[in-house]
């Protein structure tokens, strides 16, 4: 009768700090156990930086807000600009909102001018983001992708000047002008030749990316130490003879967009590429 009360006692003392755990977990809360379930996503294989056309992009632009850089007149976007440094998997997918860390522009203070002309946003209004509500498309960016870049990136602001540094030292617009492939309304431009032009010029193979006959994106792929390599491509049955992506045509255009600078109307309607990983 002794050991089956001093059973009981045990099973009483278990049950209590089984409850005494939970009230702790539900203390914690559960998004922060779902976060920590987040973060043990696998390490990524590649980078991938994704480069916008503004010609392309603009075309969506309705009205104008100053946050969009389609409306900035005479000092719009004229060159491809980044959308953003992309951990990816081999496989084709991508882990996102790795770490819980907020966005906080004090850290890129320095950088604001730069980003703003190389790493514009093409809409009006916040973008989502993983931890931060509505926020701007830099936050997006480092929020959803950069936290997931760990262990080459430890803080945003390496992310983010890393990023500018790729861009400026891997100048697609300046290797596709030299090589004839201009902006032009009028102009249709083989696929395969501006594939082959990235290609002699940085040793790897981009991938693109277009709205109809229009290149939308650019993408341009290294290892973890910034090297150049191929990128992840599918190629499809109307371009066999090129790495490219599907929804690109054997004859692409780099149209022109003329910018008439912000106006009072509403801001424009906000919308998202079909094909970017968000």
């Amino acid at each position: 009768m002794a050991s089956f009360s001093l059973i009981l006692i045990r099973l009483s003392l278990v049950a209590a700090l089984l409850m005494t755990s939970f009230c702790q977990l539900k203390a914690i809360g559960i998004r922060e156990v779902v976060d920590d379930a987040v973060s043990e996503q696998r390490e990524f294989d590649y980078f991938n930086l994704a480069l916008q056309w503004p010609g392309t992009q603009c075309q969506h632009t309705r009205h104008c807000c100053p946050s969009n850089g389609c409306c900035r007149g005479s000092n719009a976007p004229t060159e491809f600009t980044i959308h953003g440094l992309w951990p990816d998997y081999n496989d084709g997918t991508w882990p996102s909102c790795c770490k819980k860390s907020k966005f906080d522009e004090k850290e890129i203070s320095t950088l604001l001018d730069a980003l703003e002309k190389y790493w514009p946003s093409y809409r009006c209004g916040s973008t989502s983001t993983c931890y931060s509500g509505k926020g701007l498309f830099w936050a997006h960016e480092v929020e959803k992708h950069g936290t997931c870049s760990f262990p080459v990136f430890r803080d945003e602001y390496s992310y983010f000047l890393t990023t500018l540094n790729l861009y400026f030292k891997y100048n697609v617009t300046r290797v596709l002008n030299e090589a004839g492939y201009l902006p032009s309304n009028t102009e249709k431009y083989p696929l395969g030749g501006i594939v082959s032009a990235i290609q002699n010029a940085f040793h790897a193979t981009p991938k693109l990316v277009c709205s109809k006959d229009a290149v939308n994106e650019l993408h341009l792929c290294f290892y973890k130490d910034f090297k150049p390599r191929d990128c992840i491509i599918e190629r499809s049955p109307e371009n066999d003879n090129y790495f490219a992506s599907s929804s690109c045509p054997k004859y692409v255009s780099l149209p022109v967009y003329t910018s008439s600078g912000v106006d009072d109307a509403a801001a424009a309607i906000p919308w998202i590429l079909e094909n970017e990983p968000l």
